[in-house]
């Protein structure tokens, strides 16, 4: 799998805390870390108001990269 290198810096206990679980799942903490933010991903799409937010900073964005195309 090819994809972006991201730094995050996350407290010892949490470290710790995600290793555990990691190993007792039998996979990687990377491998945890992915299928964590993947749910959240899943979660967010189906919160209605979370999208309505994003659709309008969306919006906002697009306004304002069109005056600076002008």
């Amino acid at each position: 799998m090819s994809g972006r290198t991201t730094t995050v810096r996350i407290p010892e206990d949490l470290a710790e805390e995600a290793d555990i679980v990691a190993r007792g799942r039998g996979v990687s903490v990377n491998a945890l870390m992915l299928d964590a933010l993947q749910a959240e991903i899943e979660r967010v799409k189906s919160d209605d108001e979370f999208m309505e937010t994003l659709r309008a900073l969306t919006e906002r964005d697009q306004e304002i990269m069109d005056r600076l195309a002008e």
